[in-house]
């Protein structure tokens, strides 16, 4: 058993900035992942960091243009929280020598994105989350924080109370990949949750292998809501042969987006009369596929984004590796011809919920950056808020799981801030599967403390530890000894039915469809078995565990789809075709209950200490 202060699960953006923060409060703090921090899917971050740094931009401006691109489903308290921290924290990187692209003066540039009514995306070329990562895991190793590299976490040791608010979060359960091991974290203080995004829950996604939703499906099933499921973004321009991410600081810079007829559609089309290709990336994602499915796209699949006028000395200046990108994976040179691109999911504006401090309604728990929902992004995030999101969050999670004293947050978590039952209808039983059997099943059963209390009595942190990492050995032993089928033919078959039914356009029929495949999926992954017996980096068991966490937050994505009965931001219904505010001002809330999902919504809070947002209608 390992013990520190502060155990954060990821190190990525968020994560390396929460072990720094509770570092300088004065934690023994530690980093557990899966992968080396520099290679964590941070490093794929393109666009840029926004914040409001010079003469004529404001915190207030940033925090309009954050709700407005929320479609009015983020929190007021969480937005200026983001966009007051988030200049202090810019300029606290670029303190520790973040490779800010510059302009003549010295000056750290800034440049256009969608959305955003003033250019206050600051940059590193094109390649902003690469130099982010690096410059963060120098102040990880300048200040001797322990890293636990290629260490997989796959559950939380809590306690057993009925009411999750009552839970207590000891610590985490891990997987050593090279020695095969299963040991315990001790985390005195708390567990800070930053395992980043789930996009292997789609096919065609700019997400890394290793984002397969960790942390927020560990957090989901050991009693923490899950928030807004249902709002994925997919970013419109990805090469089409493999979900690589073009940066949205190709149309930052002033490249334009052509049909097949060659026409300009964001304008032509009327689809954003006023900012073109810099409308929000729901926006753009929609009209490019609208383009495709009325026969003007081009091979019936893809739009072109030329940035041939921008010049070579322009491109190589500050877009040189999306030149590489094209080339490697399209064949196309981007100084002579265009780039075919297409929508793919990028972003999950849901998560686990918490609050401005990064907490979750179990104590000693937290989450922060792409795992977590304290409401920021709402219905739809943003270009270039997703960087400082790591930085202001993280920071604020790693403080206050260290015992920094500070301000009482807004946001209510937990069963207790419910507003109202859900009344979704799925046309199957979502949830765990009931296999009769008291054995360890392939999903690992329920909370991993389960069945530790005897007449309301708790037992001791440690041995709360010790059961959850004799539970995970056992679901380890189990999976590579049975015989069973492969994992890979039922992540396979999630994410085929989450891309066909679950994507920018969303029918009915369709999420019905992807309920019953991922039913379907759940049954067939209580029979799943690693055929490879070694006990040394064994890939297959790492994907096999980590395929319960894509099934789950699949599930969870297409129950918020179907419960969310408007058009608003990321989520278009076929049948439900204008933004009700009247019913839908409201974030749709999962439960996992033992294995039995319940839907529930509490309100969004348009209000902050600061001012009062009134939803209005959003053009561009």
């Amino acid at each position: 058993m390992y013990e520190h202060d502060v155990i954060v699960v990821g190190a990525g953006g968020a994560g390396l900035r929460a072990a720094i923060a509770a570092h300088e409060e004065g934690a023994d703090v530690a980093l557990v992942t899966k992968l080396h921090p520099v290679r964590s899917h941070t490093g794929a971050a393109e666009g840029g960091i926004n914040a409001a740094l010079r003469e004529g931009d404001d915190w207030e401006l940033h925090a309009y243009d954050t709700m407005k691109g929320s479609d009015y489903l983020g929190d007021a308290p969480a937005i200026d929280t983001f966009a007051q921290d988030a200049p202090e924290e810019v300029i606290q990187i670029e303190h520790w020598g973040m490779p800010f692209s510059r302009e003549e003066d010295g000056g750290v540039s800034q440049r256009p994105f969608g959305g955003m009514s003033f250019p206050r995306t600051t940059y590193a070329g094109a390649e902003t989350g690469h130099h982010l990562l690096h410059t963060m895991y120098e102040q990880v190793v300048k200040r001797g924080i322990e890293v636990y590299d290629e260490w997989y976490v796959t559950n939380l040791a809590v306690t057993d109370h009925d009411d999750p608010e009552n839970r207590q979060c000891h610590g985490a359960v891990a997987y050593e990949i090279a020695t095969g091991t299963v040991e315990g974290f001790w985390a005195r203080n708390g567990v800070i949750l930053a395992t980043g995004g789930l996009g292997q829950a789609f096919d065609h996604t700019t997400n890394a292998v290793a984002n397969t939703g960790d942390g927020c499906a560990m957090a989901y099933r050991a009693g923490v809501p899950m928030e807004d499921m249902e709002m994925i973004q997919f970013h419109p321009t990805t090469l089409p042969s493999t979900g690589v991410l073009i940066s949205e600081g190709v149309r930052g810079e002033g490249g334009i987006l052509y049909n097949d007829e060659g026409e300009r559609f964001m304008f032509e089309q009327g689809y954003a009369n006023n900012d073109g290709e810099l409308a929000s990336r729901d926006v753009v994602s929609r009209a490019e596929l609208t383009e495709v499915n009325e026969g003007r796209g081009i091979e019936d699949e893809y739009v072109d984004l030329d940035m041939r006028h921008l010049g070579e000395e322009r491109i190589l200046d500050r877009l040189e590796n999306i030149l590489h990108l094209a080339e490697d994976f399209e064949g196309v040179d981007g100084l002579d011809e265009p780039m075919p691109v297409k929508p793919g999911q990028h972003y999950a504006m849901g998560g686990v919920e918490t609050d401005e401090n990064g907490e979750t309604c179990i104590d000693g728990l937290y989450a922060a950056g792409e795992t977590a929902c304290v409401s920021l992004h709402g219905a739809n995030r943003l270009g270039g808020n997703a960087l400082p999101e790591l930085l202001v969050f993280g920071a604020r999670a790693g403080h206050h799981a260290a015992g920094k004293d500070m301000k009482t947050a807004e946001i209510q978590t937990g069963p207790s801030a419910r507003s109202e039952p859900g009344d979704v209808a799925p046309p199957i039983e979502p949830g765990a599967v009931d296999t009769g059997s008291d054995d360890v099943a392939a999903d690992g059963g329920e909370r991993s403390s389960s069945d530790l209390r005897t007449d309301g009595a708790m037992v001791e942190p440690k041995e709360t530890l010790e059961h959850a990492v004799q539970q995970e050995r056992t679901r380890v032993e189990t999976l590579l000894e049975d015989d069973g089928i492969n994992h890979a033919e039922v992540r396979s078959n999630v994410q085929q039915t989450m891309t066909e039914n679950v994507n920018v356009f969303r029918e009915e029929a369709g999420l019905h469809q992807a309920l019953h495949d991922l039913r379907q999926a759940r049954e067939r992954y209580e029979n799943v078995a690693v055929s490879d017996p070694s006990r040394t980096y064994n890939t297959d068991l790492i994907h096999t565990i980590e395929t319960r966490n894509v099934l789950d937050v699949a599930e969870a994505i297409t129950l918020g789809a179907l419960a969310r009965e408007e058009f608003r931001g990321a989520h278009w219904r076929a049948e439900f075709q204008q933004r009700r505010d009247q019913e839908w001002i409201k974030h749709t809330m999962l439960a996992w209950n033992d294995g039995d999902p319940e839907l529930y919504y509490k309100p969004v809070l348009l209000e902050s200490e600061h001012k009062e947002y009134e939803p209005k209608e959003r053009s561009y």
